[in-house]
């Protein structure tokens, strides 16, 4: 029988919708501007699916947030090994309860979170001298490390099933330079992780000459349509086409060439959105996410009102083997998979599957 330590780092993506790139430090301003959470309702997902594999499964997992309520309500059995130490949760909270989870010798740590969560988890089985494997299951705003499965129900499926392991990137960025618009990222380590086919890349570094791709978006912009574009150096150059200073990393929205909305949160972009909207976002180098990395801001609801438009260099494409949603809401995830024309020129467009 599989033992599975499972751990949910509850606040992890709160400050995605609300702009703010990350939630480190950034708790209670996630909350002023009216973040929910959305971590708990990933590990629901995680918990499903690795109860629908199989019932010949132990689950130890935390108190509260931490996996025992996402536990109750999934309708999932499981062992309790311990509590948060306050109503607010740390990381050192995730930190006693990867302690316990190698001390039960378990077969594999879950954990629902972002890169910070990973450092974590990464760093306490480091410490403990073991090879015990981990795997992510994606909720934060930043996920660049390989140690992610590519959606909560896969980070399920894939701890039940694994036989195999290999090693894989652990990275995290600087949240305050992300927030102005500056990419840091460290490599932390490299960690025991399962193999299996769904699992995330790291993230490449932009290449590629992408002048043309963002001169012919701009030529054929209609006056009428409000563009939302995302964050990316890329959509960077897009930005720079249509003669706006757009913010890196963040969400802008024009109309005409009036700049809306500079780095805005999913509130704000709803309330500047036309009666013709158009999404504009680029896939992240290697992992091939076009909803759900980094991204956070352009929600279901603003996907709902919109047309979408994937751009992405040959190059960019040559290193991605497909491309991914991840919105939160499987039925619209549902409804943009298939084939799909990514421009990749002036004019070029290339058929690529998302999957």
């Amino acid at each position: 029988m599989r033992t599975i330590g499972f751990v949910v780092n509850p606040i992890a993506g709160m400050g995605g919708r609300v702009g703010l790139k990350g939630t480190d430090g950034q708790v209670e301003e996630a909350r002023k501007r009216g973040a929910e959470k959305r971590a708990p309702e990933r590990g629901e997902e995680v918990l499903d699916a690795i109860a629908e594999e199989s019932s010949s499964v132990t689950v130890l997992t935390w108190g509260g947030e931490m996996g025992a309520k996402e536990a109750e309500r999934a309708g999932v059995e499981v062992q309790i090994l311990g509590e948060p130490s306050g109503t607010e949760t740390s990381s050192e909270d995730t930190i006693e309860a990867v302690e316990a989870f190698l001390e039960a010798e378990v077969d594999i740590v879950i954990f629902v979170g972002g890169d910070g969560t990973a450092v974590d988890v990464y760093e306490t089985i480091e410490e403990s001298g073991t090879k015990t494997p981990m795997l992510g299951a994606p909720a934060g705003v930043k996920v660049y490390s390989s140690v992610f499965a590519v959606s909560p129900a896969a980070a399920g499926r894939i701890a039940v099933t694994f036989d195999q392991t290999d090693t894989r990137e652990v990275n995290d960025i600087d949240e305050s330079a992300y927030r102005e618009g500056e990419v840091r990222a460290e490599l932390k380590g490299v960690a025991t992780v399962p193999v299996a086919e769904e699992l995330q890349a790291s993230k490449q570094i932009l290449g590629g000459d992408v002048e043309g791709l963002a001169e012919g978006i701009a030529e054929a912009a209609n006056p009428d349509t409000t563009y939302i574009l995302g964050p990316g150096g890329t959509l960077n150059k897009i930005k720079s086409a249509f003669g706006i200073d757009g913010s890196p990393l963040g969400v802008d929205v024009i109309r005409d060439g009036e700049v809306l909305l500079k780095d805005g949160s999913e509130a704000e972009i709803l309330d500047v959105l036309g009666e013709q909207n158009e999404v504009i976002v680029s896939p992240i180098g290697g992992q091939g996410f076009i909803f759900g990395r980094g991204n956070d801001q352009i929600s279901p609801d603003i996907l709902r009102q919109s047309e979408v438009t994937i751009v992405a260099s040959a190059d960019k494409l040559d290193g991605t083997d497909a491309l991914r949603v991840d919105t939160g809401e499987e039925e619209l995830d549902e409804s943009l998979r298939g084939w799909i024309k990514v421009q990749i020129g002036r004019t070029d467009k290339r058929l690529v599957k998302v999957k």
